[in-house]
């Protein structure tokens, strides 16, 4: 299984999760929260380094899900433009459930 975290624009949220639900994904989680675009991408002619809205989605899923998930995320926040986000992908060693305590190998069965 693997974790994938998308910072993204806010105002990309609606376009990204709509994407990613036609791919049959099997939930995420929304956070809120503020960034910014590296120094260098500011000095360039990007946004200023200020803090500015962001949201973090992570989605635990089977590893074969990854590529698609990823170019689908891509594809749906990008404008072109510093600070568009990062798609991080790190491996899941072991995914319970809180309310039974059994491991769970599927991703399907990690969001119920």
């Amino acid at each position: 299984m693997k974790k994938v975290e998308a910072i993204i624009r806010h105002f990309k949220l609606e376009d990204v999760t709509q994407a990613l639900l036609m791919l049959n994904i099997p939930g995420l989680s929304v956070e809120e929260g503020r960034g910014s675009v590296s120094r260098r991408a500011a000095e360039s002619g990007g946004e200023s380094a200020e803090l500015l809205p962001k949201i973090k989605l992570e989605l635990v899923v089977a590893a074969e899900q990854v590529r698609a998930i990823v170019e689908t995320i891509q594809r749906a926040a990008r404008t072109g433009q510093a600070g568009d986000g990062k798609v991080l992908v790190s491996d899941v060693e072991r995914v319970i459930r809180i309310r039974t305590g059994e491991s769970l190998n599927s991703p399907l069965a990690a969001t119920a």
